[in-house]
């Protein structure tokens, strides 16, 4: 018998394309268009040299600690890893166990199929509405967990506080996971991280990659009960023990004391998707009400598969994504004033042609 008979086969996730090219415009993977604030680079460089040869802090301490301060929460109430990614899976290892299918919604972020796949978890989907919301009353018991983003991905679209407590309420006996990678987008306060204070099977996992421009140092971080949290890195020390490295604790920690410049970058990618929306409804598009720092438009005339293709030919780069309910429509991550302009130049120039 051949070895690959005993090989673990799953169909991977696909990241967004990172082209090789300097001159394209990428609006394709929702990273910051601004870069972090200085005190993040002043941090990386005031590391010594001699403190490379030593292993980083298993605990990441510090790291914790102001995430906990800036949450209003105890240390023991945060978890870090290696971006959301890394955070996500480890918390379906953690926390999926039952046997009985893990509920999602059909469409949302492509890699919670991969895991519950990679780990032998059922799994379910749940439509969304026919306007792309999230139906809460899909999620109402008799599952081996839930999980969605809020912001939901990619439509956008975000699901009310008090529709996201209905869910966490009536599901008391599994965890439920709220992927909060977009909120600091949706311009007020509509996090859930309030509700860990009255229910203690709740976990919100954030990610520095989007609203803190650190998506190179991959930060990641889940806030929960004490319960929750200490399960959680039960597994990970069990896993690996280091996984946050130097330059990271340092970078994470610098941008959680800059309040004020992270305010100012949120600013200013809300108000240039604003200015996006409008102008792309002027070009014929359909926007939902995207409440994240990206957009996700079909066209009322053309195809979304020929709209990227001109789209990448001209050198702007954004996602399209050819499955089921959602292949009309692209992802547009929202880049700098001058770059959405230049987007919907190029738009306008090709839709003139019809």
């Amino acid at each position: 018998m051949s070895w690959e008979a005993n090989v673990r086969r799953v169909v991977p996730y696909t990241p967004g394309e990172q082209p090789g090219e300097r001159d394209v415009i990428k609006l394709n993977t929702n990273e910051n268009p601004y870069p972090p604030p200085p005190g993040v680079i002043a941090a990386i460089q005031s590391i010594r040299a001699e403190q490379y040869r030593l292993y980083p802090d298993p605990d990441a301490g510090r790291l914790r600690q102001a995430l906990a301060d800036y949450h209003g929460l105890k240390k023991e109430q945060v978890f870090v890893g290696v971006g959301s990614d890394d955070v996500l899976a480890l918390a379906f290892l953690t926390f999926f166990n039952s046997g009985r299918p893990v509920l999602f919604p059909d469409i949302t972020y492509s890699f919670y199929d991969v895991w519950a796949n990679l780990y032998g978890i059922p799994f379910e989907v749940r439509p969304l509405r026919q306007d792309l919301t999230i139906d809460p009353s899909a999620y109402m018991g008799g599952s081996g967990g839930i999980i969605f983003p809020n912001p939901n991905a990619p439509t956008g679209i975000l699901t009310e506080p008090e529709d996201v407590e209905s869910i966490v309420r009536a599901n008391e006996d599994v965890v439920v996971i709220v992927d909060e990678a977009y909120i600091d987008f949706s311009g007020g306060n509509k996090s859930v991280v309030p509700l860990l204070a009255r229910y203690d099977n709740l976990l919100v996992v954030r990610t520095f990659s989007k609203s803190r421009s650190l998506a190179g140092l991959r930060i990641g971080y889940a806030l929960g009960g004490e319960k929750l949290i200490g399960c959680l890195q039960d597994v990970k020390f069990s896993f690996n023990s280091y996984t946050m490295n130097l330059p990271s604790l340092a970078a994470g920690e610098a941008s959680i004391r800059d309040d004020v410049y992270f305010r100012k970058t949120l600013e200013k990618v809300i108000e240039t998707r604003e200015w996006t929306k409008q102008k792309l409804a002027e070009l014929g598009f359909v926007c939902t009400d995207s409440q994240s720092n990206f957009l996700f438009v079909s066209h009322k005339r053309i195809p979304a598969r020929e709209l990227f293709a001109a789209l990448k030919k001209a050198g702007i780069y954004v996602r399209y994504f050819p499955r089921p309910r959602i292949d009309n429509y692209l992802r547009i991550s929202i880049g700098t004033q001058a770059q959405m302009e230049a987007l919907t130049a190029c738009l306008q120039e090709y839709l003139n042609q019809y």
